[in-house]
């Protein structure tokens, strides 16, 4: 057997954020914990939501034991539906997590083949050469586990997102106990968040967020609208709570947020019955200072509720003066453009907007550094592997680990896509299998490749210029004035002048003799030295030579 007997492989959420999924092979059997997706960058026009590469796993569909789930936020389930589609592989997670994961494979349609498992932090279960056992964490929403890892070469634990919050919403603790009590056993290697790396002492306990929203809530006149993520279902009780106090009523907005409500509520996750809860019409109909409003958008996404009412575009309910609008998330890098737009839009109509800037409306479910001190000093890992976050975040707790005394050859950077090989005494990076994602653009995944999001970039950037030539197919004789058309390119008042002078160096390439392939590449050559000397861009040239 190869002295690096285990391979870990991150294929999604090692210098990112978002598209969480972690591969751990042994002896060619695979476990895969966590299938996430992540909101598209500033720099994808158009893509919908990003996609972990699964490429290597489709390959090894048979050595594929099973998927763990860690907890239901969607940068750790929400590419589920996407797996199961190529893999035939059993789904453990604890009772939300499993709840949550079954709305969306019932949106989905793949629901009723899928064989999904409930398991509970005491459960310990066994895939080939693999022991996996769980511990309870707390972290933004309930049910929320870490897994340990039993391999034939040692125990290795998977440090989903956490903190050690003294006063969480569910009254669940962080399982010190168990994590001490993997640190006595002896832990090989420790995989562990790194969102909050940058930042100091101890991540703030969700009970500021209880206390602000209260005050919040009990100050407001009118209408308190607030948005968050639909899987957040802590947030959704504390608001309930914060509600009731107040003699108000809770609204949800949102399909994915009503979906997640209703499925919460019968599983007992939230305290509060359906038909509690508003009706559309109760929302515009009640006294203003009975109704409180969640609904999705906290990230900006332009087909979201908190979207549509900063526009002034849903369909049923409309922001008016004297509402109270809490954002009660922490934007996701590269939505903080979409978050800003939409905070002035909602302070345009009238609201008074209340964001994590102003004051604690959101406390991040992810550990800081002391934090992450302490997972390091009760595991007590041989080796260590930073994950979940931004290149820097894994740089900075590599920092932390070092700081706690693992030897600097002892921990290892990579990023997703690129394989980490452990042995008993040693660790190193072994070859790169994924160089990416796959993108999902409406109803298209995984279709879009590097050239059309160049294009749609190129587009966004520069405009376009469609230049039409019409000829005889007999004679090649051009027979009609060349037609140019243009958008997103340059300002009416100098575009005629500049089409006209573009449709002088057309006339030069047309009067040489070519075939219509040649015409097109010469038109676009042309076009382009012209366009750009005229004006300093380069739009995107699409010649089209038609036989009439």
């Amino acid at each position: 057997m190869s002295d690096f007997p285990l391979r870990v492989i991150p294929l999604g959420g090692v210098g990112e954020i978002g598209k969480n999924l972690m591969v751990l092979e042994y002896d060619q059997q695979i476990l895969i914990i966590d299938v996430g997706l992540m909101f598209p960058d500033g720099d994808m026009p158009g893509i919908d939501l990003v996609y972990p590469d699964i490429t290597y796993l489709t390959a090894r569909a048979d050595r594929v034991q099973a998927v763990i789930l860690t907890h239901g936020h969607e940068d750790h389930i929400g590419a589920l539906p996407y797996l199961l589609k190529y893999l035939d592989v059993p789904v453990y997670a604890t009772r939300l997590t499993r709840g949550l994961a079954e709305v969306k494979l019932r949106e989905a349609g793949l629901l009723a083949d899928a064989e999904l498992h409930t398991i509970t932090p005491d459960d310990v279960l066994h895939f080939g050469p693999f022991q996996v056992e769980f511990f309870h964490v707390c972290h933004s929403i309930p049910d929320a586990v870490g897994v340990a890892v039993t391999t034939p070469i040692g125990v290795v634990v998977y440090a989903s997102d956490y903190k050690f919050d003294q006063h969480p919403v569910d009254g669940r603790l962080t399982d010190v106990a168990k994590l001490q009590a993997l640190g006595d056993r002896g832990v090989l290697l420790l995989l562990s968040d790194s969102t909050n790396a940058d930042t100091e002492g101890f991540t703030p306990s969700e009970q500021r967020v209880s206390e602000v929203l209260d005050e919040i809530v009990g100050q407001a006149t009118g209408r308190v609208v607030i948005a968050t993520f639909a899987s957040n279902i802590s947030r959704i009780q504390q608001v309930i709570h914060a509600a009731r106090r107040h003699g108000r009523r809770v609204g949800v907005v949102g399909r994915s947020m009503v979906n997640n409500v209703r499925m919460a509520i019968q599983m007992g996750y939230l305290d509060i019955a359906p038909e509690d809860l508003l009706t559309t019409s109760e929302m515009n109909n009640l006294p203003r200072d009975e109704v409180v409003i969640v609904c999705t958008g906290s990230q900006g996404e332009p087909t979201a509720v908190l979207a549509r009412l900063a526009s002034d575009e849903h369909p049923q309910l409309q922001i008016i003066p004297g509402d109270t609008v809490i954002l009660s998330a922490t934007p996701i890098p590269g939505n903080e453009e979409m978050v800003n737009r939409i905070v002035d839009d909602l302070f345009r109509l009238g609201a008074d907007v209340i964001y994590s800037d102003l004051c604690d409306v959101h406390v991040s479910g992810h550990g800081s550094r002391e934090d992450h001190k302490m997972m390091i000093s009760l595991v007590r890992p041989r080796f260590f592997v930073p994950m979940h976050g931004e290149y820097r975040h894994l740089v900075l707790h590599a920092r932390t680990a070092q700081a706690m005394g693992i030897p600097p050859e002892n921990i290892v950077i990579v990023e997703s896509g690129q394989v980490v090989e452990v042995g008993p005494r040693a660790i190193r990076v072994g070859e790169r299998v994924s160089e990416g994602h796959v993108l999902v653009d409406g109803l298209s995944i995984g279709e879009l490749g590097a050239a059309v999001l160049r294009d749609r970039q190129h587009l966004a950037r520069d405009g376009f210029l469609v230049a039409i030539v019409a000829r005889n197919p007999a004679t090649g004789e051009v027979v009609t004035d060349p037609e140019i058309l243009t958008r997103g390119f340059v300002y009416v008042a100098e575009a005629d002048d500049l089409i006209e002078g573009a449709k002088d160096r057309m006339w030069e390439v047309l009067k040489m003799p070519a075939t219509g392939s040649s015409i097109r590449n010469k038109i676009k050559e042309v076009l382009s030295q012209y366009c750009y000397a005229r004006t300093g861009r380069r739009p995107l040239i699409l010649p089209l030579v038609l036989d009439v």
